[in-house]
């Protein structure tokens, strides 16, 4: 049976819709910006069904009211112009509240319609579509004036109603990315809290004393004393500043660019240095760098940077010597410091979650982790992984 030139028109229409599509739900959902999001879906659904333009609108707190509205098609210059954005009182708030969709010919002509605020271009033809995830809804997605046509079509509502599915899952995901953010920042602000507090503070609060001692010992003129306890304030002030400076490494770590790993690693070596003030001597074979994957590159890069953060912490180092070199099929790591060692108390368990993670790094990209240390004697980290 021959297909009629209509039907292979509008099939090929289908195809070069449902190409759109797919190329909009990829391009959404390749942001983690729960901003970049939401604006990617509008430029989609306005793309999608040729309407000049489109907005989500996400409810506030209360749910009952927009809280953010992003918009495609109206310039900033236009948007100054409008006297408000939507509350989601009219049609808009219908959508949001009620969970339904609708198409209309002219919005104007709904019997809830509110009209629109005074600056607000004219609009016509509207397709508003809620975004929903399980029994949420997450927002509303909304495209007028539909170019080159009266009213929105049947096929048009489909792949709107496609879009919003998919939109509904990438804004759940940004969302979820930031509330991980954020809970990670309170995290890392609560660990900085306690090391200030359990360090830093305590160290200056000691020189203080110490100070406040050497003015009482100068005004009865003990001099000698005076200049004997000075030098050991000096020493104390001179280790906080090195503290200072470890957590400074850890605040603001390096971040590894692309798959170049010499590269990342000589910056991140000239970080550490800058930040520790440690001698650091560097061997690094550019060839063995390209010859592992790039899963296991960024993995080297990871375990380098904590390793550096160990030593800059805990070793109370003045020399640190790192190597990446080719052995046998393998490439290896080492990062090896002329500081105090691991002592069986306290340092082997502040420096615990570090080994670990290097050591999960490790056999992640099926490699190995060796830690050799005595105290007194500095540790040398040795990492082993295989080539590509």
């Amino acid at each position: 049976m021959q297909i009629s030139a209509r039907s292979a028109q509008d099939l090929e229409h289908m195809n070069s819709q449902l190409h759109e599509l797919r190329e909009a739900v990829l391009a959404i959902s390749s942001d983690l910006s729960l901003p970049e999001v939401l604006q990617r879906i509008v430029t989609a659904a306005a793309t999608l069904t040729n309407a000049k333009y489109a907005a989500i609108g996400v409810p506030d707190d209360s749910g009952k009211l927009l809280g953010e509205f992003v918009v495609h098609g109206i310039s900033e210059e236009e948007r100054k112009r409008i006297a408000h954005p939507p509350r989601g009182l009219g049609v808009l708030g219908v959508i949001m509240s009620e969970r339904k969709r609708m198409r209309l010919r002219n919005i104007t002509d709904h019997p809830r319609s509110t009209g629109f605020p005074m600056g607000h271009p004219p609009m016509g033809s509207f397709l508003g579509m809620p975004i929903l995830l399980k029994d949420r809804c997450l927002g509303s997605l909304y495209i007028t004036n539909k170019i080159g046509a009266d009213e929105f079509t049947s096929d048009d509502e489909q792949l709107i109603e496609w879009l919003a599915s998919h939109a509904a899952i990438a804004i759940e995901h940004a969302r979820l990315y930031e509330e991980v953010q954020r809970l990670s920042i309170v995290e890392e602000r609560q660990r900085i809290g306690m090391d200030l507090h359990d360090g830093v503070i305590q160290s200056i609060y000691a020189v203080g004393l110490q100070l406040e001692f050497i003015r009482a010992l100068i005004e009865d003129g003990d001099s000698k004393q005076a200049h004997d306890r000075l030098g050991a304030a000096i020493e104390a002030l001179n280790h906080t500043i090195r503290d200072i400076r470890s957590y400074i490494l850890d605040l603001h770590p390096h971040q590894f660019q692309g798959d170049d790993l010499e590269v990342g690693v000589r910056r991140l070596v000239a970080e550490f240095k800058a930040n520790s003030l440690i001698v650091t001597d560097l061997e690094i074979d550019s060839d063995v760098c390209q010859a592992v994957s790039p899963e296991a590159r960024l993995a080297i890069f990871q375990i380098t940077q904590e390793a550096l953060a160990n030593v800059a912490k805990h070793s109370h180092a003045t020399r640190v010597k790192l190597q990446i070199f080719p052995n046998g099929e393998s490439l290896k790591m080492s990062v090896e410091d002329n500081g105090v060692g691991l002592p069986l108390d306290g340092g082997v368990r502040r420096m615990g979650h570090g080994l670990n993670n290097m050591a999960q790094r490790a056999r992640t990209i099926g490699g190995a982790l060796e830690v050799n240390s005595e105290q007194g004697n500095g540790t040398r980290i040795d990492v082993r992984v295989p080539k590509v």
